[in-house]
């Protein structure tokens, strides 16, 4: 069971192991993209490419996908970036239902383990099997494997590490099973949150120092991206760093955080420390660039402010 592309390599792992993989069930198609064309799931498309019965589920409650998934009389059911199940679909079958969530169990519960894991500045973070129960994210622990985060290192490539390395994961968190090796209980005094961020949780604060910034930046990079505003514009952040070359007198009096730095050749900005470049940005209705050109396109004048929305500007996301 899941729905993004996060969840097609564990799928394409247990086709190629020993084990019967019986269907795949995932979201409903749906509308996409600036055309709006109706678009299966990546789980979907995976299945198909492998010729795997797919089951579209709209409603994880509904009486008839229950009698299809009795039908099938699965031994274990594997959900992976998927929607929370139903107490008697985790009790369907009879070893009961996993899942794979993307961090190191009980820390970062949640829809965006990998977003507040870089948001925070771990520097570890990695994946995470468990038996599913009524609670979320909260079931006793088969298997976990640790993994280093990068510096510089944002979601789009943590994402793409964890996805590749859940393949083999998942099939050792099978062979664990098989061998009937006992589960941990999870420490709830380690827990912390991962809630779901929107695209209004982006909002760049340059308030916080230039460390959390740059981290901010990092952990919704690209997606949902961080922003500010220049101009009334919408301004995406795809890239920040740490600036370790400017001496305090190249400020002046400006002590207002997002104010910017001049500078010909990088976007710098204030924070309640130091500046931080905005190495990568996405204008309105433009394509990504780096700061230097967004400063000959702009041209933009020391002492303006990012981050201010001017009166009768409305935030898009």
């Amino acid at each position: 069971m899941g729905t993004p592309e996060f969840a097609c390599r564990p799928m394409q792992y247990l086709c190629q192991s020993d084990h019967e993989l019986l269907a795949v069930v995932t979201g409903v198609d749906k509308k996409s993209g600036r055309g709006k064309k109706v678009q299966a799931t990546p789980v979907c498309d995976t299945a198909c490419q492998v010729d795997i019965p797919v089951i579209k589920a709209a409603s994880l409650k509904s009486d008839e996908l229950y009698a299809q998934l009795e039908a099938l009389k699965a031994d274990l059911f594997v959900v992976i970036a998927f929607r929370i199940l139903p107490q008697r679909l985790i009790n369907l079958p009879k070893l009961g239902a996993i899942n794979i969530h993307a961090s190191l169990l009980p820390k970062y519960r949640g829809a965006a383990p990998i977003n507040w894991a870089l948001i925070n500045g771990e520097r570890e973070t990695g994946l995470t099997s468990f038996y599913l129960k009524k609670s979320v994210d909260t079931g006793d622990i088969i298997h976990q494997q640790k993994i280093t985060i990068h510096d510089g290192e944002n979601f789009d490539s943590l994402y793409d590490r964890l996805s590749e390395i859940s393949g083999p994961f998942l099939l050792e968190t099978l062979e664990k099973i098989e061998q009937a090796v006992p589960p941990t209980h999870q420490d709830e005094s380690e827990a912390s949150p991962a809630p779901k961020l929107s695209p209004f949780d982006g909002m760049i604060d340059f308030g916080m120092p230039a460390a959390q910034v740059v981290n901010f930046v990092r952990g919704l990079s690209t997606r949902p991206a961080a922003y500010t505003f220049f101009r009334g514009h919408k301004l995406k952040v795809y890239r920040a760093s740490l600036v370790h070359d400017i001496e305090p007198d190249r400020y002046g009096d400006v002590t207002r955080p997002g104010t910017l730095v001049p500078d010909k050749k990088r976007l710098l900005v204030t924070t309640a420390d130091r500046p931080v470049e905005l190495a990568e940005v996405v204008p309105e209705g433009k394509k990504p660039m780096d700061g230097r050109s967004f400063i000959n396109g702009q041209q933009p004048k020391a002492g303006e402010v990012f981050g201010e929305i001017e009166s009768g500007a409305k935030e898009k996301t």
